[in-house]
């Protein structure tokens, strides 16, 4: 049975929503940066031998915003998974996450959300610890579009989270 399911990428300019899912597509990266402008869409099919099925993730790639609150909501609709990424390596782009996700699941409450800290190939494993209080509480993963880590794990994780 194939299943297809749109998934939104969402977080500030530069945190590598797009070198993400550059690297779970395509497995590449480039240290190349182009802003993304209005929206890219991917799509790969995920196999779940666990389950039997196949899932079409469409991705959505939206352009980088410092506030949420002015994404397009044309965007977003029929959104069935979201992944939000922060940059590991700027304060900025995670200072509001609790009010982030608050935004998102007040106006998608039904809509799994998976909180990714991108660039962990640019921090020590102590900066983590140092910074728990500021955003362990929300992420469910750390990963390297660079290096590779956890990408799979994290879009793999949400398809499955989706034919639940």
């Amino acid at each position: 049975m194939k299943i297809s399911k749109k998934i939104v990428l969402i977080g500030h300019f530069g945190v590598g929503k797009s070198s993400l899912i550059r690297r779970f597509v395509e497995d590449t990266f480039t240290e190349d940066y182009k802003v993304t402008i209005g929206v890219h869409v991917l799509k790969k099919e995920v196999k779940l031998p666990e389950t039997d099925k196949d899932i079409t993730l469409v991705i959505w790639d939206l352009e980088g915003n410092d506030d949420i609150t002015n994404t397009r909501p044309s965007y977003l609709i029929g959104t069935n998974g979201f992944l939000y990424v922060f940059d590991l390596t700027r304060p900025a782009t995670y200072e509001k996450l609790s009010n982030d996700l608050d935004y998102i699941s007040e106006r998608f409450p039904k809509t799994p959300i998976k909180v990714i800290g991108n660039k962990k190939d640019l921090v020590t494993n102590e900066f983590i610890k140092q910074n728990k209080e500021v955003f362990g509480r929300f992420v469910d993963f750390y990963t390297s579009a660079k290096s590779g880590k956890n990408v799979e794990d994290v879009f793999t994780n949400l398809a499955k989270a989706l034919i639940k």
